[in-house]
Parts: structure tokens; sequence; C-alpha cells
């Protein structure tokens, strides 16, 4: 079993269309979304007709469930929202908040618990994170017999493989980087091989000047800097 794993788009068809041409170099089952699809000022509905596409399941980040509760939106989200047609709202409202892949495959946005709450890392403060310890993050498997387990939420892409031999992977965010010291961006791709997960973190080059010229003729001059150059943490963008 050999799949693919995207997470965080935030819209961002640049970055999103890069990383699918890639996963097509590479011989994959399927693709499997970890939510925050569309909220960013890029092109939201550009990614929701990208990402109906896809077969592997998809599941809504807490950005997504907001566009559907259509309560405590910001501006950004209200930029998406404002751009989404009644094909993507259905698509949106369908999405489960996690799933089950092949049996073995637990899918999770933050945590299992939570789709706003990260898991393999403390949330930002400034422009540092850092892994939890290991008793926090293992507590939030506790309850979860998965050999794998997928989450996304902080951008930051990881692996971790718990004492048990259940293993973590954040695979990073396509759509928007933070804190990580490069524009480009980030996804996994998983394969099973001899009853082992091997995890490989993949970075890909993308037009991200294109990008955040985007987001700044949309009216968003802020998302310039972290799209360009991947330096900087969330503060002041959402």
């Amino acid at each position: 079993m050999r799949f693919a794993v995207i997470s965080d788009v935030h819209g961002n068809v640049h970055a999103l269309d890069a990383v699918l041409a890639d996963i097509a170099r590479h011989s994959v089952d399927a693709t499997l979304c970890l939510g925050d699809h569309l909220s960013g000022p890029l092109d939201p509905a550009g990614a929701a007709d990208r990402l109906m596409q896809i077969g592997g399941p998809v599941i809504r980040g807490n950005h997504d469930r907001w566009l559907v509760e259509g309560e405590r939106l910001d501006r950004v989200d209200r930029f998406a929202s404002e751009r989404l047609t009644a094909a993507h709202r259905r698509w949106l409202e369908q999405m489960p908040a996690t799933a089950v892949f092949a049996g073995e495959v637990f899918l999770c946005h933050g945590t299992p618990q939570s789709d706003t709450e990260p898991w393999l890392d403390g949330w930002f403060e400034g422009r540092q994170t850092a892994l939890p310890d290991e008793a926090s993050v293992a507590a939030m498997a506790e309850g979860y017999d998965y050999p794998l387990m997928l989450c996304g939420h902080t951008h930051v892409a990881r692996s971790v493989r718990l004492r048990d031999r259940r293993v973590i992977v954040n695979p990073g965010a396509v759509g928007l980087q933070l804190v990580h010291g490069s524009p480009d961006a980030r996804y996994a791709i998983i394969e099973r091989r001899e009853g082992h997960w091997i995890t490989e973190l993949r970075v890909v080059e993308y037009d991200h000047h294109a990008a955040a010229a985007l987001a700044v003729a949309n009216g968003f001059p802020a998302w310039s800097e972290p799209l360009a150059t991947g330096w900087m943490g969330p503060q002041g963008l959402f």
C-alpha cells in the first residue's frame, strides 16, 4: 500500500497543482486530505474544484467546519465563503471530521478529539514551535488502536513513532508554510513495506511569488511574506 497525504491547502492552487503533479509521478494508490482546504486569500473555489476530484478520504479542518457553520468567520474565511458555489458547500457539509482508510490508517485534522488542538507541535509562540513532551503526544493517541495516525493543522511536518510502534505523521502544509524557513509546499508519501510504515516527507517547489502576489491583489498583504519566504509564524494571518 502506497499513498499520498496532503493537508492545509488554504486555497493555494499554485502550491496544490505542483503537489498533485508531484504525486502523479510517484504511482500512489490514493491521496488522503486532512482539512483546511479553502480558507486563504488566494483561489478557494479553484482549490475546491481540484480537491473534489480526489478519490481518497477527505476530512474537514477547523476552517472548513467554520465555513459550514457560517459563524465566527474571520476576514479570510469570509473571503473564501463568498467565492464558493452551492456544490462546494455541499461537498464541505458532507465531509467527516475524522476517517479511517483501509482499516489501518486514522485521519484527523488536529487531534483525534479536536480539530483545533495541535498534536505533534505546541502551538506557535512568535516564530517558534516545538514537539510536546512524550506523555502529551501519547495521551492524545490513547484509545485509537491504529498502526498509523495522520494529522495536520500546525503546518509543521513531523513523523513520530510511539513506544508501542504506532506512527503519527503530520505531512506539513501544502499551501502556507509557517516557521519552515522555506516557501516550498509540503506533503507526505507513506508506504507499508514488510509490515512497517515508511514515511517520506516531501518538499515541492512552486511559484510562491505568484501566490504571494495573488494574496496582495486580493487585499491581504500580510500573507505575502509567509508565502514568499516561509519564515513567519501565523500571527496576524487569520
